[in-house]
């Protein structure tokens, strides 16, 4: 495994693509994806699977890393995730270590889902994912991918990673052709704004189990919470008591 490592070290530090060579390996990529996957049957897919992640996964490493990836690190020792609950970032690479030393790291890509599904619906709406425009749910999934995979990559050879830093932009800018290390994906604090007109601050009212509430919107993740004065809530430092509710969007209506 050192020997793959070094030799993946080698091809991250020098590779570098062209714009012409990065549409020919995308667009086998994509087309591998269409022939395999057992979900994903069209560009703007309505499912996903953590298969679906593996796959991908799989398929750059070969058309873009000569398989060192996988030479590298043991598939015991790499899982793939979907997450609902992530509603900022657009996938997140996470790596375990044992903390007495006796076992290898454990590493781990996780997919945002709500944050795919809620993109791509509105045609005039341009979504950009890593400075680079995309025009469906796999070419965002897979600007998402390209980014994790370079955290993967950073932590394998050099331990951290931070898309922050010189060294992650140049690898993503040469290789994957990315000119910025945030998505634009549409988010739940967006799609609440767009078709609800609510933001936190928002004065809300609604009904729940045969109870009606008015509140003001704190917070806006897959659900808003909403904070309704109660003499016996939680104190807050505006003087006042409040209970927590947590509220599908769909079930508030503005009552400002």
């Amino acid at each position: 495994m050192d020997s793959s490592r070094q030799q993946l070290e080698q091809v991250v530090r020098t590779r570098q693509t062209t714009m012409q060579e990065r549409q020919q390996l995308n667009q086998l990529i994509a087309d591998n994806v269409f022939v395999t996957s057992q979900h994903l049957r069209k560009a703007n897919f309505e499912s996903l699977h953590a298969s679906d992640i593996q796959l991908l996964y799989e398929l750059y490493d070969e058309n873009y890393f000569r398989g060192l990836l996988q030479s590298t690190l043991c598939s015991k020792l790499m899982s793939f995730r979907l997450s609902k609950r992530m509603t900022r970032a657009g996938g997140k690479t996470t790596r375990w270590k044992d903390p007495r030393g006796k076992r290898p790291p454990r590493y781990e890509i996780a997919v945002a889902t709500t944050l795919l599904f809620q993109s791509f619906q509105n045609p005039e709406r341009s979504v950009t994912v890593t400075g680079i425009e995309c025009i469906s749910r796999l070419d965002g999934l897979m600007r998402v991918m390209e980014h994790e995979l370079v955290h993967l990559i950073e932590l394998l050879i050099w331990s951290g990673s931070s898309c922050s830093t010189r060294r992650f932009q140049d690898i993503t800018a040469r290789i994957f052709g990315h000119t910025h290390h945030q998505h634009e994906l549409l988010t739940p604090s967006e799609v609440a704004v767009r078709e609800y007109g609510i933001r936190p601050g928002s004065r809300v009212r609604f009904d729940l189990e045969g109870h009606h509430h008015e509140g003001i919107v704190n917070r806006i993740t897959k659900r808003a919470t909403v904070l309704v004065i109660d003499p016996q809530g939680q104190p807050y430092s505006d003087g006042h008591r409040y209970v927590k509710f947590y509220v599908p969007l769909r079930m508030l209506e503005r009552a400002d």
